[in-house]
């Protein structure tokens, strides 16, 4: 590359990447003054001669127009849009708006009564101003973009052709801004509108769903851009998985709206993602119950920098708390978390308002630390004044807690009994236990420890109602740290083989947005020691998920069906304590909610004095490190614990030695 073509990158890069409040004051002041140019050159023309206002009050009516026409240019929104993504619509607003210039401003003369403005210098300054602001928003585009197939762009033969999913106002703006670029060469629209069918949008033939085999054939489409945003969740996996057929990958837009606004660039164009796959349609959650327990409160989240912990704070921070206290054992975590908040809240606009309430500034603490130090959370829960806690921290990885059991049951279970205890000893309102489907009939350490864990919340909900306790439990987060998604698209992207542990193995999925908000509405419904249960919907074969993902990444899978496919799955085997099924019950005793997606499970309460002494056991098995009294402890006080082979063979234990606890007390 040139010295001029790297100076060229160079200025378009700055341009690009300017604010967008500089880049509208630089447009305003380009309409201003070619409006104004537009207009002096209407009088020239029509009076042959160069034109000079011949009073001062003649010249300010003058001006009028460019200031009217700005005025109505900033009303239309010309002034949001992005230059070099205008196209069609983006052209006929301008005809719009310089039509109503031209109107208003003729408006305006005649009510002055001033004499000496011909009738056709409204038709004549409406041309050049058509041309002069058209022009210059066209000038600016190839500016950036280079001048479409032309400056920048490559040969069609080296472009990649691809289908527009969607030949709606999303689709349109998503094919103009193709045509600046120089990478794809768009070649029809496919839309499930059946008036569309056959006709031409923008240039372009729309075609049913049912051609795209056929155009692959023939056009060689290398991609499918979805421009479907909008379109209810349940539909969108609908075309997802029928594109799931064909050879091609196929990415998606955000909301075009975003890119008219200037808030996202054509280049997030993003891979189908899990959540496209496996969400659903969410149900609106009810603002009371979700700032109940928030709004105006001092708030602590532990396990504030994990995943379900991060979206915590995310969450309560739209919802005004007066303090946001993040614990965190992790300092990469917590210094991230905390550096996001803070500028989540430097962007509230001021003024900012909740249900019609100013909101004032929030206090934001990070405290850096583990939930086994007992001196740091009774300083936090005094110095704080903490009034709300949800309790995310734990360690939750499988296999790494089945090799470090002192580790994962001393944290999960013992961290939580700490923090319930200081809780009641502190005056805290309500506490929220963020518990997992892997605690219902365990095989492994950590569902163990998080079963304990449920069995402590339970034990304190039973010593008086001063604080209210509730437990919340509910399955995989989409993408959350260490998820088998993330796992898979690392996979993939390094070509394969994507590990499986099982054919059969399936989990429960739920996007870590909506597992957040269900879990500050259960809190806030609770009345003493229930156990809420989240609506998960169906389990997903693991198995299914794989090559789902790599389908959608226009790959093929490599199996007995397809031996040249591109990316094979290998089947690794279940490690050890992982189930092929997880379950949310124990038993099936539930009963509804005013939420049609939280359900209270009713579960037998383990007497709280047998479970203190139980622990006092199982802390001295750790102290200990005696990883045989460790499992019999467990054996006897988790319902459904039993233990992997695995373990058994570590521990010098057998699964039918001992009888559980809670069944000799029926």
């Amino acid at each position: 590359m040139t010295n001029v073509q790297l100076a060229a990158v160079d200025w378009r890069h700055l341009l690009v990447n300017l604010p967008r409040g500089p880049k509208r004051i630089l447009l305003v002041f380009n309409d201003f003054c070619l409006l104004t140019l537009g207009l002096w050159l209407s009088f020239t023309v029509r009076l042959s001669m160069v034109y000079v206002p011949p009073s001062i009050e003649f010249g300010l009516l003058l001006m009028a127009a460019p200031a009217i026409g700005v005025a109505i240019f900033g009303y239309m929104g010309l002034y949001r849009l992005v230059t070099r993504y205008m196209g069609q619509q983006g052209s006929f607003r301008i005809f719009v708006a310089i039509v109503l210039t031209v109107l208003s401003w003729s408006l305006v003369v005649v009510m002055s009564g001033v004499t000496g403005v011909p009738r056709s210098i409204f038709i004549i300054f409406g041309i050049f101003a058509m041309f002069f602001i058209w022009s210059s928003r066209q000038f600016a585009g190839w500016l950036l973009c280079g001048i479409p197939n032309i400056t920048l762009a490559r040969f069609d033969s080296e472009r990649d052709n691809v289908l527009i999913y969607g030949a709606g106002i999303t689709g349109i703006q998503l094919l103009d801004a193709l045509k600046q670029g120089s990478d794809y060469k768009a070649v029809g629209f496919v839309d499930e509108n059946r008036s569309l069918w056959g006709q031409r949008v923008n240039g372009l033939k729309v075609y049913k769903p049912e051609k795209i085999g056929r155009l692959i054939e023939l056009r060689g489409i290398k991609h499918i851009f979805l421009t479907i945003s909008d379109l209810p969740t349940r539909q969108k996996r609908t075309i997802i998985r029928g594109l799931e057929a064909y050879p091609v990958s196929v990415k998606t837009l955000p909301c075009m709206n975003d890119i008219a606004s200037g808030r996202v660039q054509i280049s997030d164009l993003r891979p189908i993602d899990v959540q496209d796959l496996l969400g659903r349609d969410s149900v609106p959650p009810d603002p009371e119950l979700l700032q109940r327990n928030i709004r105006g409160k001092s708030v602590l989240i532990t396990g504030a920098g994990g995943s379900i912990g991060s979206e915590l704070c995310r969450k309560i921070l739209a919802l005004a708390p007066r303090r946001l206290v993040m614990y965190d054992v992790s300092e990469a975590a917590l210094y991230e978390i905390e550096l996001e908040l803070s500028e989540l809240q430097k962007n509230l606009p001021a003024g900012a308002s909740l249900h019609g309430e100013a909101i004032q500034e929030i206090e934001l603490v990070p405290v850096l630390g583990s939930v086994l130090d007992s001196r740091l959370v009774k300083a936090t829960l005094r110095n704080y004044q903490i009034q709300t806690i949800y309790h995310a921290a734990a360690y939750k990885h499988v296999t790494l807690v089945q090799q470090n059991p002192v580790a994962g049951l001393l944290n999960n279970t013992f961290g939580t009994n700490l923090i319930a205890k200081a809780a009641r000893d502190h005056g805290v309102e309500r506490f929220v236990l963020v518990s997992t489907d892997k605690a219902v009939r365990p095989t492994n350490i950590m569902g163990a420890s998080k079963r304990l864990a449920e069995l402590v919340i339970q034990a304190e909900a039973q010593n008086g109602p001063s604080t209210i306790y509730s437990i919340v439990r509910f399955g995989n987060v989409l993408d959350s740290s260490g998820s088998v998604v993330g796992r898979f698209r690392k996979q993939i992207r390094s070509g394969g083989p994507v590990t499986v542990t099982h054919r059969e193995v399936n989990r429960f999925f739920m996007s870590i947005s909506e597992a957040a908000e269900l879990v500050l509405q259960a809190g806030a419904m609770a009345k003493g020691g229930e156990v809420f249960v989240l609506d998960m919907g169906q389990p997903v074969k693991i198995d299914d998920l794989a090559r789902s993902m790599i389908r959608l990444m226009g790959l093929e899978v490599q199996d007995d069906a397809d031996p040249n496919g591109g990316i094979p799955i290998e089947y690794i085997g279940l490690r050890n304590g992982e189930k092929l099924h997880e379950e949310l019950l124990i038993g099936e005793n539930t009963m509804g909610t005013k939420h049609p997606r939280i359900k209270i499970h009713l579960e037998p309460i383990f007497p709280s004095a047998l479970l203190a002494i139980e622990l006092r056991k199982l802390k001295n098995a750790l102290d200990h490190f005696r990883p045989d009294a460790i499992n019999n402890v467990l054996q006897r006080i988790v319902e459904g614990y039993v233990p992997d082979k695995w373990t058994l063979q570590q521990t010098g234990t057998t699964s039918e030695r001992f009888v559980p606890v809670q069944q000799t007390l029926h």
